[in-house]
């Protein structure tokens, strides 16, 4: 209910107040009932904002004209509005001077019933606020508020209500479907009531019953009012057969009834149909359905069908059985054909009423003792089991009739799937190879064949396999022959034959070899087939030896070179790849070797290396000379750009790699004249000799005295000046190892050594040749004018052995070279004997 305001037009009211300066909310009537209390829920405003001075409540007040007050039961009185008491009797003021004017009246009684004066004053201004009080004896029933259309299996909402609220006093609303209501309550200066809604789904059998809402207090539990009501659910029609007789069983023949009943219908339904099966039947449209004699055919599930303005209903089916003898039987098998193994599940299939509960099985023709049931497994099927099965079913009135039989066809794959060589055996690697594919039986018949064999390369029919150069790792070969399943033939070997595989030289020490230590190689490979082998052993392609292992109980650098080994069988013969076995020793054999072989003149370059053998190569280098004095020099190749005389002697070098060292001989290098210094020391030579021939002339008599002397006792025993030698500064010879060397015609400075010659003068004219100088060159030729010269003749040094005894020890001695001047005059000379050229001085 909405608050009103209730306005008094009375003269005092105008005289001094304004009824524009307040303005109330409030409900307009408040319901109750004795022994309960109430709650006014007030709220106030002044607009001048001035506050509020006193407050005095009436009931049923009356206004007196004469003494211009009011007149009544005063409830509640509070002159100081600032100042209120907590209560006064059963009223308690529980609002404030600014807004809030709430009162609450407990307990209630029946006779405060009627109207309710709030007389309040602020300042000059006044106003007197009416409220409605209806206090009843008992408590009024709650109002129960339904929607206009109930229909079944659709959620409905009711409420039910009580307009009465008090927090000093708690009710409960209670239905009587247990079904979860939400109570609220709800009190303010708008609405002042208690709620309770309820949720539910009604069904059909709700139809003409109460709802109730009851009114209890909770506190005293008792039972304060309710209210009920009829409910109109609205519902399909509901049905129920009944039959006769009354199992619905029968025998073919008998006679059957059934009637429809109609439970309940709202509205009324209409006509009533029945199904069987869930198929309408034509023509039965009464509520009875009659079946005279029935038949096999008649057996099902009977229901009938009625509708009305919410829609139609079908009632619980009735299975109408009616018994017979069983049909002629089949048998069913499952999966058939099937895989021989599999599981085979056979069933005997006869239409009967009741069912059948015995069987009879057959198998080509024959009872199959032992099997009585429906159904019977073979757990692994073989091949015997494969034929016609047929079956006979009875039941309580009696045996059927065997019917159509079934066969049952038992596959397999490819049986005893073998796989064949057709090629020539022995077969040698690069062979063509031919295999065939070959089985004993198969259902159903084979359609494909598979081989098991990398890089095949062709089929020459379904069932072969052609290989056209078969490699010698080549695997065990199997075939498949493939129906719907494939069955594989065992491997079958190729055993190919092939030379020695993957022939290879190990060598011990793997590290580096050195000269002296021992070495052993072996020759290994990967396969062979025959596996009798024999082994060989080549040198830089020259046979060795034969044999698995090669040994060096010393290994020398000779033995160096590249090997092979070679393993052979009867197929055929397989090398290692070139092994180059490199043996590592100090330098050796070192000489020095001069460029220009011929000889060096001064003042041109001289080139002298040190040639070495060894592995590895000669790192170092040291020069020394004839003195064994470290020429400092560190390069192969030792330059001498200019030569000079005194660069001639005896140099030898010595070579260092990180195995060792080694030294080579004393190599002597010659340094001849030059064209200037020979025609300078000719020029000289030539003084000296002209020299010699004039004191010759002036001693040719004396000469003439001694030459019986000197014939006698010879060039080697003469002691006197008729024989002389001059010896040079020093001399050195050559090594005996070098060989022999001719010297040509030295001059006497030349290397710092004496060259030898005979100086010889021509016959004067007393002189008679001997008759042992006729044919010699020396004397061939000349006559008796020729003039006096100087002939000079080479004397060469024998290969032999130094001169007498005088051999040096060491390379660099003091060499006495001697040279013989013979007298030339008159007389005859002495013959020259062979072999002696000089006599030797001894100190």
């Amino acid at each position: 209910s909405n608050a009103f305001c209730s306005l008094w037009w009375v003269p005092e009211y105008l005289a001094f107040s304004d009824s524009a300066q307040w303005t109330f909310e409030h409900p307009k009537i408040l319901y109750a009932w004795d022994g309960a209390c109430v709650w006014i829920p007030c709220r106030y405003r002044i607009l001048n904002k001035h506050l509020l001075d006193n407050l005095t409540v009436y009931h049923n007040y009356e206004y007196d004209s004469s003494t211009k007050n009011y007149n009544g039961t005063v409830l509640y009185k509070n002159l100081k509005i600032r100042e209120f008491p907590a209560r006064q009797g059963r009223v308690q003021f529980l609002g404030n001077g600014r807004y809030n004017c709430t009162l609450l009246i407990n307990p209630v009684k029946v006779n405060d019933s009627g109207q309710l004066g709030l007389r309040m004053t602020s300042g000059e201004n006044k106003w007197m606020e009416a409220i409605g009080l209806n206090v009843s004896e008992t408590a009024p029933p709650p109002h129960i508020e339904l929607p206009p259309d109930i229909r079944e299996l659709r959620d409905v909402t009711v409420t039910c209500s009580l307009n009465f609220a008090c927090f000093e006093y708690q009710v409960h609303l209670q239905w009587s479907l247990e079904e979860r209501a939400v109570t609220s309550t709800s009190l303010s200066t708008e609405t002042v009531s208690t709620q309770s809604t309820l949720t539910f789904q009604p069904q059909w059998t709700h139809h003409g019953k109460n709802l109730t809402c009851q009114l209890w207090d909770p506190t005293e539990q008792q039972l304060l009012s309710e209210e009920t009501v009829w409910l109109d659910v609205k519902h399909a029609p509901k049905l129920k057969i009944q039959v006769s007789p009354r199992e619905a069983t029968v025998t073919e023949g008998e006679s059957v009834t059934m009637t429809c009943q109609v439970v309940s219908s709202n509205p009324r339904h209409q006509k009533v149909a029945w199904l069987r099966d869930g198929v309408l039947l034509v023509g039965e449209e009464t509520p009875t359905l009659t079946l005279p004699e029935v038949t096999r055919r008649m057996s099902g599930q009977y229901q009938c069908k009625a509708h009305n303005d919410v829609g139609s209903e079908e009632s619980e089916a009735v299975d109408l059985q009616v018994h017979y003898a069983p049909e002629p039987s089949r048998v069913q098998i499952v999966s058939s054909p099937t895989k021989e193994g599999n599981e085979v599940e056979l069933t005997c299939i006869s239409l009967a009423n009741p069912p059948p509960t015995n069987y009879t099985w057959y198998y080509n023709g024959l009872e199959m003792p032992g099997k009585t049931d429906r159904t019977f497994q073979i757990p692994e099927v073989l091949l015997r089991h494969a034929g016609e099965y047929s079956c006979l079913a009875e039941n309580d009135l009696g045996p059927g009739q065997v019917g159509q039989e079934a066969d049952l066809e038992v596959q397999y794959p490819p049986k005893e799937v073998i796989t064949v060589i057709q090629s020539p055996t022995p077969i040698r690697e690069g062979d063509s190879v031919i295999l065939s594919c070959t089985y004993n039986s198969s259902n159903p018949r084979v359609t494909r064949y598979e081989w098991d064999h990398l890089g095949f390369q062709d089929q020459l029919s379904p069932a072969g396999l052609t290989i056209r150069k078969v490699a010698w790792d080549t695997g065990p070969v199997k075939c498949a022959a493939c129906n719907q399943w494939c069955l594989w033939s065992p491997p079958v070997d190729l055993d190919v034959q092939y030379a020695p595989k993957d022939v290879s030289v190990q060598v011990t020490p793997h590290s580096e070899i050195r000269s002296g230590r021992p070495v052993l190689l072996q020759c290994d490979f990967l396969s062979s087939r025959p596996t009798d082998v024999r082994f060989f052993w080549k040198k830089n392609g020259i046979f060795l030896e034969e044999g698995k292992k090669l040994s060096f109980d010393a290994i020398s650098p000779e033995d160096a070179g590249t090997y092979h080994c070679l393993v052979n069988n009867s197929i055929g013969q397989t090398s290692s790849k070139a092994w180059a076995l490199q043996v590592l020793y100090a330098p050796r054999s070192l000489h020095v070797s001069i460029s220009p072989k011929d000889g060096v003149v001064e003042g041109k370059k001289a080139v002298l290396t040190c040639e070495s053998d060894a592995n590895p190569p000669t790192s170092h280098y040291a020069w020394f000379d004839w003195n064994n004095q470290d020429l400092r020099h560190y390069d192969q190749t030792l330059r001498l750009d200019p030569v000079t005389l005194q660069h001639s002697g005896a140099y030898w070098c010595q070579g260092t790699n990180r195995l060792g060292r080694g030294q080579s001989p004393p190599t002597t290098l010659t340094v001849y004249y030059s064209s200037a210094s020979i025609i300078r020391r000719v020029a000289l030579g030539v003084g000296f000799c002209l020299a010699i021939f004039l004191l010759a002339i002036w001693g040719v008599k004396l000469q003439r005295s001694w030459k019986r002397i000197q014939r006698q006792q010879g060039l080697q025993e003469s002691s006197s000046g008729q024989n002389f030698f001059v010896r040079n500064v020093k001399a050195r010879r050559i090594p005996q190892a070098e060989g022999p060397h001719s010297l040509g015609c030295y001059h006497p400075v030349m290397e710092d050594a004496v060259s030898y010659a005979a100086l010889r003068f021509p016959l004067g004219e007393t002189d008679v040749p001997r008759p042992g100088d006729a044919g010699t060159s020396e004397t061939r030729g000349l006559s008796s004018d020729r003039d006096d010269t100087v002939t000079y003749s080479v004397v060469q040094k024998r290969h032999v052995g130094d001169y007498e005894n005088v051999t040096p020890e060491v390379l660099e001695d003091e060499g006495i070279h001697y040279s013989e001047m013979v007298h030339f005059g008159f007389g005859e000379r002495p013959l020259a004997q062979e072999g002696v050229e000089y006599v030797t001085l001894k100190q």
